[in-house]
């Protein structure tokens, strides 16, 4: 989406805020753009008001008319500028009626509920409850490309030729006015034509804006078809490297062209939401097949991409894929590079939040990545471009950090975002397999898995049909049961007093054909419609005692109007009898304001509502490690969305009251389980106590879901039966976060031994070799297989020991000698038991040796040798 008006900014928020009604008659929408015929393009509303007008916190509230419901908001922020007028471009308007807007001023008041093609109920958001006035005209599959419903004079007409960008009825400042008699046709091929690069000038905008002018140049990106409806003409160049030498040419209804062409239009410069272009155009065209410009070459970091906009470009590097979450609905992937990695990873989750490295990184990741887009503006296309060229599916799918070279297109500047629309294939290498489950060790493990608004009401937050939440479940299933975690920390489940977390059980025992899972019930805990909650399998552990809630009444610290109530239990591993405690924890997001409490986003990088989670995370730590289910134990694992990335107050906070992060520590400062804006970190946590940390054996994200682009999840919002059709019953793309698991050992026993030497005592001390031998019998409490290691074989002062193998010594018989045999006996625990053996040489009725001087042959050996 992109804006015009010099400090006008749009936002896509997806929470609704409250409002009543009021009226303000200086602010209004103006202009509506929604249908077109073939695929919509350059949707978009445009709100007046005197210039000057401060619209910060104003919004636009989408609904859609088929149930009424609120869709998404859209945020103004800013001044108006002196045109009178801001401009949200917005592709994802409704239509079909009846939809639509309601404008919403800055204390949450509604302005004006507007709808087209009939009238509406609002059902939710601002609007709720509130009847639409409709406006009275509207646009459908018939509607010309470049017109729009305006309000003129208080009365709304159309569709029309658009005016985005000035007041409707007014003469647009940039038209050079009536022509006149146009006299005998000119040959755009043979008279002078201006050098594209003095079209394009050196600044952000055209200097000739509003002007006619005649250009010539060679087709170098044909993009009639597909929405764009137009071509990029590049010339041979005005030699200034300040100004690009390419151009786009609008010509929805023009001359059909092909690459190669060499073509002359004459039209008027302009610019469209920041793109330079020539529009209203007359072409011809000169020649046919000439040979392309060579591609000009960039690498990252391009400061200034103005000198290339339009013109035939190609990164001959290996570019990381950072970002893909708009790749489903507008085919569009982020390229780019780290800052000494392959992939960008958010700057709070290396530094400080605020410090001059946090800074440096931001930059360094705004400077490095590039938009691969698909040359389209249609919404989920059905054929959706690989960065190969090929259509992807899903057997030619990608995944985050696989690579892309030899990118080779357009360079394009749309919805305030500089793009690479593509002429040709670039080169893809797959980097980055999908991974096994991690190998985590322990007797117990211990997962935490954001599961996406897994609701069991139908057109909540998650699912809308039945068709979604079954394809949903069938994606969280085929992830949990594999992990076969022990205990399962769920978050984002609907808190509906344990319909959803029993639903949700249910399908995991249907799946693996047994009663394996049982849940904790906790009935509903807090108030928001997201709890947390613990499910897991009694054949392994078993709860102890009752469930324990950290919420406002027992910590003021910790609010839970903002954060989700803490959720602890403790539970008893069945094969060794230890307890432990696991607290599961979904705390306040980063992206939904907390100004109510003064704590803003303060542009550190930690985004909204730090403060609320550092307090919440201090009350944390402090109950944590307070025994808060009477159990007794110490042993504690705090887990889950904790919505802060490793280096940020929160987490300082815990690592404060003794909990140590255990993916940093298994792993490194890169990990990662979520991808927000191209860049890599993990809000998903397992933090231990300092008595279980020796307990842990392994702790890692399993790779399922952040590396995988959206359009393979469950949701059939906005997709064609195309995108639809790129579905899987298995667990990539359950969910945004990867799940976290953790592998613990709770057998602390160490093996029990029955240890002899054959034998103990040696005589006569007749100075020879003598044959000596251990036996060594252990077991264990867990283990069958025990490892018995050969620790040392010493001699005293004047004897010696040759060591045969790890059951069978050679030892000097000299009056006095003593002989020792160390081994250590240890279990899959890492449990050790130590024993030493001793053999002297002495007279008989000193010991109980044999007295015999034949050194005979080695014994055969016990248990001694390692496994």
């Amino acid at each position: 989406m992109a804006v015009t008006g010099a400090t006008a900014l749009l936002a896509s928020l997806l929470v609704p805020t409250a409002a009543s009604a009021d009226n303000h008659t200086d602010v209004f929408v103006s202009e509506i753009h929604y249908d077109n015929d073939g695929a919509d393009v350059g949707e978009a509303i445009e709100v007046q008001a005197p210039a000057g007008t401060d619209l910060t916190g104003w919004t636009l509230a989408l609904y859609n008319g088929s149930n009424g419901e609120f869709y998404e908001t859209l945020q103004l922020v800013g001044v108006v500028p002196d045109t009178g007028v801001v401009v949200l471009e917005h592709a994802g308007i409704q239509n079909g009626g009846p939809d639509g807007l309601a404008l919403v001023d800055a204390s949450g008041q509604v302005v004006e509920f507007l709808s087209y093609e009939g009238t509406m109920t609002g059902v939710g958001g601002p609007a709720d409850g509130m009847t639409s006035t409709d406006i009275g005209v509207q646009e459908g599959s018939s509607t010309p490309v470049g017109e729009s419903l305006q309000l003129i004079d208080g009365v709304w007409t159309g569709p029309l030729a658009e005016s985005f960008g000035v007041i409707n009825g007014a003469a647009d400042p940039g038209d050079p006015g009536d022509p006149g008699d146009p006299g005998d046709p000119v040959d755009v091929c043979e008279v002078e034509s201006t050098p594209i690069g003095q079209v394009q000038g050196t600044g952000e905008a055209t200097p000739l804006d509003g002007q006619t002018v005649t250009i010539r140049g060679t087709v170098v990106g044909d993009f009639q078809q597909g929405g764009f409806d137009g071509y990029y003409l590049q010339d041979a160049g005005d030699g200034d490297p300040a100004t690009s030498d390419g151009i786009f040419v609008y010509a929805p209804s023009g001359e059909e062209v092909s690459v190669g062409d060499v073509v002359g239009v004459t039209g008027t410069a302009t610019e469209h939401f920041g793109l330079t272009q020539v529009k209203d155009v007359t072409t011809e065209v000169c020649a046919i097949g000439a040979e392309l410009p060579a591609a000009t070459v960039l690498e990252m970091p391009v400061r200034d991409h103005e000198p290339y906009e339009g013109m035939l470009v190609t990164y001959p590097e290996q570019l990381s894929i950072l970002e893909y979450y708009n790749y489903g609905r507008y085919g569009e992937l982020v390229l780019g590079t780290g800052d000494g990695t392959d992939r960008q990873y958010q700057p709070t989750a290396i530094y400080e939040p605020g410090s001059s490295e946090a800074v440096a990184l931001a930059e360094h990741n705004a400077a490095y990545r590039i938009t691969l887009d698909d040359g389209l503006s249609w919404q989920n296309p059905a054929f959706l471009r690989h960065p190969n060229g090929e259509e992807f599916t899903l057997e030619n799918s990608f995944r985050g950090g696989d690579l892309v070279s030899n990118l080779t297109g357009i360079l394009d500047y749309r919805f305030s975002t500089w793009k690479v629309q593509p002429t040709e294939p670039a080169e893809y290498t797959a980097v980055n397999e999908r991974p096994d489950v991690p190998e985590v060790g322990g007797t117990t493990t211990v997962a935490s898995f954001n599961v996406l608004n897994y609701f069991t009401t139908l057109e909540s937050r998650g699912a809308d049909t039945v068709a979604e939440f079954e394809r949903q479940e069938a994606k969280i299933v085929a992830a949990i049961n594999p992990m076969d975690a022990d205990v399962v920390g769920l978050i984002e489940i609907e808190n509906n007093g344990d319909v959803a977390v029993g639903t949700l059980v249910d399908a995991l025992n249907e799946a693996v054909g047994e009663d394996r899972w049982a849940f904790i019930s906790t009935g509903k805990v807090g108030t928001d419609a997201i709890t947390t909650a613990f499910i897991y399998q009694p054949a392994e552990v078993t709860p102890v005692g009752d469930f324990a809630v950290l919420d406002s009444s027992v910590d003021e610290r910790f609010n839970d109007e903002k954060n989700r109530p803490a959720l602890a239990q403790t539970f008893e591993e069945n094969l060794t009898g230890a307890q432990f405690t696991v607290v599961n924890n979904h705390l306040k997001s980063k992206g939904s304001d907390c100004d109510d409490l003064g704590d803003p986003d303060t542009g550190d990088g930690a985004g909204n509502c730090n403060l609320t989670r550092a307090a919440a995370a201090d009350a944390l730590g402090d109950w944590a490690n307070s025994d808060p289910t009477d159990t007794g134990t110490e042993d504690v694992l705090i887990i889950g969305d904790l919505n802060s990335y490793d280096k940020e107050d929160p987490i300082d906070a815990l690592e404060a009251d003794g909990f140590v992060d255990l993916l940093a520590m298994r792993q490194d400062e890169y990990a990662y389980s979520y991808v927000f804006d191209g860049m890599l970190g993990y809000l998903d946590y397992a933090m231990a106590s300092t008595s279980m940390l020796e307990n842990v054996t392994g702790a890692a994200a399993w790779a399922i879901n952040a590396d995988e682009p959206s359009v393979i999840d469950y949701d059939m919002s906005f997709k064609r039966d195309a995108q639809d059709a790129l579905f899987a019953p298995d667990p990539y793309r359950s969910s945004d976060h990867d799940p976290v698991i953790v592998g613990l050992d709770l057998d602390v026993e160490a093996p029990e031994v029955d240890a002899f030497v054959e034998p103990p005592h040696i005589w006569p001390a007749n100075g020879k070799w003598r044959n000596v031998t251990t036996v060594i019998d252990a077991t264990d409490n867990l283990d069958e297989d025990l490892t018995i290691t050969l620790v040392g074989a010493e001699a005293s002062e004047g004897g010696k020991v040759e060591v045969v193998d790890d059951a069978r010594f050679r030892v000097l018989a000299v009056l006095g000698a003593e002989y020792t045999f160390t081994y250590d006996v240890t279990d899959d625990s890492d449990n050790t038991t130590t024993v030493t053996l001793t053999v002297t040489v002495e007279k008989p009725g000193k010991g109980k040796g044999l007295d015999n001087d034949k050194p005979g042959k080695p014994g055969k050996p016990g248990r001694p040798g390692g496994r």
